[in-house]
């Protein structure tokens, strides 16, 4: 797997939590820059997906089933938008919240990604 994309998304994804937390801490919903933060996040994650996928297809395998790491990109692609839609709808501290708790999420699956693809040494 593409490391450097990995650490990118994992980095994008920490500072958007921080970012979010920040903003819960300080009693205040998603703006519109926090969406464009979340844009940016997704877009890394869409790009690792695709990565992930022409992977597979030129024949590199996973250390473990090519089906759990499909997934997990997957769901690493999704992790953001979802909490995104969900802070629409929340417009307190708490969609903020909602978003930094999905961004620590994404941040999370990066990490299981790594481990998957064999870089956890086990």
């Amino acid at each position: 797997m593409f490391i450097p994309l990995t650490v990118a998304v994992t980095v994008t994804a920490l500072a958007l939590a921080a970012w979010c937390g920040h903003a819960a801490y300080r009693d205040q919903p998603t703006k519109d820059w926090h969406f464009i933060g979340m844009a940016v996040v997704t877009v890394l994650a869409l790009l690792q997906l695709v990565v992930g996928v022409v992977w597979l297809a030129r024949g590199q395998e996973p250390s473990d089933s090519s089906v759990i790491f499909v997934s997990y990109l997957l769901g690493a692609a999704a992790a953001v938008p979802a909490v995104g839609f969900l802070s629409l709808a929340e417009r307190t501290r708490w969609g903020s919240a909602t978003v930094a708790a999905g961004a620590v999420v994404l941040a999370v699956l990066e990490v299981r990604l790594y481990d998957i693809w064999g870089g956890g040494g086990g």
